[in-house]
């Protein structure tokens, strides 16, 4: 599939499975993502003389990537090279896996404390999908997938899970590349050109672009439509409930 310069109506009722992104996209914990990451880098970036935290980061080196990938990619913005460390380092470390960790803890203690409610719109689209006989898989960078799913309610509306534990126990590369829907697509039965993506973060709709996928719609929470249609989003919505 190749990218368009220009928003067209995705009819999505024509395939066969739905492949969802989760943060953005069926919750909004994307918003917690980028507080946790906020939190995270205004904090680790106080002691080091380079330029703080700015609100482009998220979009810019973060959003839709692998944890570890997105600590690699900002670190990297600033000049920064850090050693790796083991994969579950000590957030306490300053190290790529560290500071992975004290993320992902941040993260986790936000979610507790205030719990999870998914976007109502998508939560229409989805049983709408669902009433059409449309198969549905997530696939989501985060290795907290399962955990939001269930505190959002939404666990039993999809059979297939493919997160960032899935993808690192079976080698698949993460966003921008296709491997992880194309995965999904393979445990739901389904060729993918069958498959639409359904995503907000522009590494994510990038993945969805690469691969050879029916459609992806894209939903604008505040990556910017223009540049999710560039990134080869075949649709582009503020909310799922606007395609029912």
């Amino acid at each position: 599939m190749t990218g368009t310069a220009a928003n067209t109506t995705t009819d999505w009722t024509a395939a066969t499975a739905l492949l969802f992104d989760l943060d953005g996209v069926l919750t909004p914990t994307a918003l917690v993502h980028e507080q946790a990451w906020r939190q995270l880098f205004e904090e680790y970036l106080a002691g080091t003389g380079r330029p703080g935290y700015r609100d482009s980061d998220y979009f810019d080196f973060i959003d839709g990537k692998p944890r570890f990938d997105g600590v690699r990619d900002f670190l990297a913005s600033r000049g920064i090279t850090l050693p790796e460390g083991p994969l579950d380092d000590d957030p306490a470390h300053d190290t790529v896996h560290g500071l992975g960790n004290r993320k992902n803890r941040v993260f986790n203690d936000i979610i507790a404390s205030g719990g999870v409610a998914p976007y109502p719109g998508s939560v229409r689209f989805v049983e709408a999908a669902l009433a059409h006989g449309l198969k549905l898989a997530v696939v989501s960078s985060s290795r907290n997938a399962p955990a939001v799913l269930k505190a959002a309610g939404l666990d039993h509306y999809f059979p297939v899970v493919v997160d960032g534990e899935v993808a690192a126990a079976h080698g698949l590369p993460g966003k921008p590349n296709h491997d992880t829907f194309s995965y999904a697509a393979s445990l739901l039965g389904v060729p993918t050109q069958d498959c639409i993506v359904v995503e907000d973060a522009v590494s994510g709709v990038r993945a969805g672009s690469a691969g050879d996928f029916r459609a992806v719609i894209g939903v604008d929470r505040g990556a910017g439509r223009q540049v999710l249609l560039d990134a080869g989003a075949t649709t582009v919505v503020d909310d799922l409930a606007e395609l029912l």
